[in-house]
């Protein structure tokens, strides 16, 4: 049975990939640079170019996977039933993501405005999408 919080749900999921998506294309297309999707790219100046063309190679594989978090909430916004335990691990991985940011230890950029919208989305909205989903799914 389709209900206002299921399709409240799926829309949210929605909209979550397509930001998801456009991060990811951000990162992936653009690198350690990016493409200034999100901000300015102007914030630092290579000095080595080989060991930064190696990163940026990395930088634009974890683009690359952001972007398909993107997609896949995007498919399971139509079967939310069938791609439960997907969406479960993937908000765990936005989650464990959203503890690393604390890692950097620089609780003034981590806490500060720029970042910390996307931290709450992280460590707060994971885990109510994951109770948002199991009530869903349980009450059909």
């Amino acid at each position: 049975m389709i209900t206002k919080r299921t399709i409240g749900l799926r829309i949210v999921l929605i909209l979550m990939g397509l930001f998801i998506i456009s991060s990811g294309l951000n990162i992936g297309l653009g690198g350690m640079l990016t493409l200034g999707w999100g901000g300015p790219n102007n914030f630092f100046e290579v000095t080595n170019m080989r060991p930064y063309l190696v990163q940026d190679s990395h930088v634009r594989f974890v683009g690359g996977i952001w972007l398909g978090i993107g997609l896949f909430f995007l498919i399971a916004a139509t079967d939310l039933k069938k791609y439960k335990l997907n969406l479960c691990f993937s908000f765990a991985l936005i989650f464990l993501g959203g503890l690393l940011r604390l890692a950097q230890m620089h609780f003034e950029i981590t806490f500060g405005l720029p970042v910390v919208g996307s931290l709450i989305a992280e460590l707060v909205g994971m885990p109510l999408l994951y109770l948002w989903l199991t009530k869903v799914l349980q009450d059909s």
